[in-house]
């Protein structure tokens, strides 16, 4: 480092550098006393200066001494040795009653938070008539049923802590499912026991950490508790928790007998806790999104078709890839309220079909009905979807799960969100390939720095083993493409790949999806609401509005004359397609909701258009050239005038 470069170096503030010298003393002080607790606990027989059961009646209820370094108890029996033994007792009886609980606890939180359902409702009413019941009493009656004794009391202490690991697991699983890193796994075709176990477990270790050392603190406590009313630890043996028992009865005459064994309680418990959050505050900035670096280059449908087919089948497609037709998709229990209707269209072999809209016109739920991947609540009631022949509506689970990352894969809008951030990006790569594809650890590797060679990135070995948050927005999306196309999938959906990208990025990336779906034949379907894109990379474009279709044409003749007044309203209100004088034409209002669409027309409240006809329902109408409105021939003509 030259002088120059050096002295632009910002020095660290001192309240930072005192925060960082007293965790660093908070961390070496607590692992200290509990590497010590640990070897008192493994080398009790040989640090002990005497027998914790050898009794001396004439020296009963000594003070400190020479001899005894910490007295004596009723017995005459060395208080230090009974210290010692009782650090062996702490460990067994932590290490007992937290294992059961993690295991009792966790397993059952993943399986109820990400499957939801009666499942969730039955185990979540358990745990609340358990937590209403004070943990002692709980505790209590548990041992009352197995009988006195350390390890019973561990059980019943470990079932007791289980309901906090049991809701924690729930809470955070219900949070981090529906992130799209967890999406992005399912449509590769991972098992649920995968997705559960290698994406979403590591990232609810941190609280999970802290929540063990809670655990370990208040079974420590508790297990000291049992032994001092008899329920735990049972006479001669030695713990803390009957030493206090000891101490208690004989207050008046030592009072110092419950020193020793209060300080090992508050100490050992202090210094766990403490531990635990340095843990969790490492893991925590270990797999936390950082920031970019500064190399890097940021009211119910009724007028509907009856269920079983369109309202106007389309006639199929030359070398057809997918055909989506009368698809419907509600939320809500019974009939539910209608997201998408009557939706209809079907994509070609090396043909990129653009689905455009504004928000809420139900692009990605499109892409998402195709993988069956909707949120809970969400469900298809009619129509089909045909992938290669095979209608993905009547698959099971587990076909479905095969054909996801096979023959259909997706590219997600944010790839830091979509690349989970616990891994390297190489290894999220090579589970596709292990799982999909059979390859090997050796193989998966070497097929994955061909992959992310041949999306554009260099150095691709050092890439593989990058972090997401190591990689810039327009490497990730890269990544996140080589990991879609990582089996030569025949369909590719693209939800708006773009858009958290810079311009520049942006048109890499689209030239990247023409080089690639020349290189592997693909059907592209490009979901985005920027109209610019869609004109440079699709060859069809599909205008959405409302849950439904609105018009369909090839790029060149919607562009030159759209048929729809929706349509016509967006491509008027492109920036470049004003004639730069304020102000840019706008279409009034919004979108409207799921339930609260229009009779007729979904777009009659906002159309300049609009006539008495549009009252009823308006089908979609044509052959290649497809458009819903009953004005369409009208206005085309007007326009040509």
């Amino acid at each position: 480092m030259n002088p120059s470069s050096a002295s632009h170096i910002r020095p660290v503030p001192r309240r930072f550098r005192w925060r960082l010298n007293a965790t660093s003393v908070i961390t070496v002080t607590t692992v200290s006393v509990l590497v010590l607790l640990a070897l008192l606990a493994i080398f009790a027989d040989w640090l002990a200066p005497y027998n914790p059961l050898q009794q001396n009646l004439i020296k009963a209820l000594q003070g400190p001494s020479a001899q005894h370094w910490l007295g004596t108890d009723d017995l005459g029996r060395d208080v230090l040795s009974r210290l010692i033994y009782g650090c062996r007792i702490a460990i067994i009886a932590a290490a007992e009653a937290t294992a059961i609980a993690i295991i009792l606890g966790v397993p059952l939180g993943l399986f109820i938070g990400y499957k939801g359902g009666w499942w969730d409702w039955v185990v979540m009413r358990m745990v609340e008539a358990i937590v209403s019941i004070p943990g002692i009493m709980v505790a209590i009656v548990i041992i009352a049923l197995l009988g006195p004794g350390l390890h019973r009391a561990m059980i019943a202490l470990g079932i007791l802590f289980s309901t906090s690991f049991l809701r924690l697991a729930r809470g955070v699983v219900l949070a981090e499912r529906e992130e799209v890193y967890v999406r992005s796994a399912r449509v590769v075709g991972a098992p649920d026991s995968r997705i559960l176990l290698r994406h979403i477990l590591p990232n609810i270790a941190p609280p999970l950490i802290v929540q063990v050392t809670l655990t370990v603190g208040a079974v420590l406590l508790a297990e000291a508790g049992l032994s001092f009313i008899g329920l735990g630890v049972q006479p001669p043996n030695a713990s803390w928790g009957t030493m206090l028992n000891t101490a208690a009865a004989y207050m008046d005459l030592n009072w110092f007998l419950a020193i020793p064994p209060g300080l090992a309680i508050i100490v050992t418990v202090l210094s766990v806790n403490l531990l635990g959050d340095v843990i969790r505050d490492s893991i925590g900035r270990g797999i936390a999104v950082g920031p970019r670096s500064e190399t890097a280059t940021a009211s119910t449908d009724t007028d509907v078709p009856a269920a079983g087919a369109a309202a106007n089948p389309l006639p199929p497609r030359e070398d057809e890839v997918l055909r989506v037709e009368g698809l419907r998709v509600v939320v809500g229990e019974g009939a539910g309220v209608p997201v998408i209707t009557d939706l209809s269209f079907g994509i070609s072999r090396g043909e990129t079909m653009g689905l455009v809209g504004e928000s809420g016109s139900g692009k990605t739920m499109t892409g998402l009905a195709i993988l069956g991947l909707m949120s809970a609540g969400l469900r298809t009631t009619q129509g089909s979807i045909v992938l290669n022949g095979k209608d993905l509506r009547t698959l099971s689970r587990r076909q479905i799960e095969q054909v996801r990352g096979n023959e259909v894969a997706m590219v997600f809008q944010d790839p830091t969100t979509s690349l989970n951030p616990a891994f390297t990006v190489g290894s999220q790569i090579a589970e596709v390939l292990r799982t999909r594809q059979g390859l090997s650890q050796k193989q998966a590797w070497a097929r994955v720095v061909e992959l992310i060679d041949r999306v554009g990135i260099p150095r691709p070995e050092e890439r593989a083993r990058a972090y997401p948050h190591e990689l810039s927005g327009g490497m990730a999306q890269r990544i996140a493409i080589a990991r879609a196309l990582s089996c030569n999938p025949s369909l590719l959906i693209a939800d708006e790949p773009t858009t958290a990208l810079d311009v520049t990025v942006q048109q890499e990336i689209l030239d990247l999806f023409r080089d690639l779906q020349d290189e592997f034949g693909m059907a592209i379907l490009f979901v985005t609401h920027d109209l610019a894109v869609a004109a440079d990379i699709c060859d069809r474009i599909s205008v959405m509005y409302a849950g439904e279709m609105v018009e369909t044409a090839e790029v060149g003749a919607l562009f030159a004359s759209p048929r729809h007044p929706y349509t016509r309203g967006l491509l008027s209100a492109m920036p470049h397609a004003s004639d730069r004088n304020p102000p840019l034409p706008t279409i009034r209002g919004n979108v409207p909701r799921p339930g609260s669409w229009p009779t007729g027309c979904r777009f009659s409240n906002r159309c300049d258009f609009r006539i008495a006809a549009c009252e009823a329902r308006v089908p979609l109408t044509g052959t290649d050239r497809l458009v819903r409105c009953i004005r369409a021939d009208e206005l085309q003509l007007e326009r040509a005038s």
